[in-house]
């Protein structure tokens, strides 16, 4: 097997294993992924929200919040599934055209 049969057989497993993010958290009665906090979140971890975090966080929403659909967020944990798959190959799917992109642009025509 080639590397590259085997780096995308890795990114594919991994793609699968996305939704165990929703079922550890609840298994070991944990909050929000380190890092992934928004203003209340923080606001109840530090004790405070700094300025320029506030101002920051009005720039920028995620266009697929909490991994799932608008309106999926209550449904159950088969739809969940399938929204932070989906997730996950979308992201894949956007990082490598970027990359493929990128990589067109920068390398030299002979």
């Amino acid at each position: 097997m080639r590397t590259t049969s085997k780096l995308w057989l890795g990114v594919i497993i991994l793609a699968f294993l996305s939704p165990l993010g929703l079922l550890l958290p609840e298994y070991f009665k944990a909050g929000d992924a380190w890092g992934e906090w928004g203003t209340e979140t923080l606001q109840e971890l530090v004790g405070y929200v700094p300025q320029g975090f506030t101002r920051l966080s009005a720039l920028w929403s995620a266009p697929v919040p909490d991994y799932a659909f608008q309106g999926w967020e209550e449904k159950g944990l088969g739809n969940l599934s399938f929204a932070y798959i989906s997730s996950a190959v979308i992201g894949i799917g956007i990082t490598v055209a970027v990359i493929m992109l990128l990589g067109k642009l920068l390398t030299k025509k002979d």
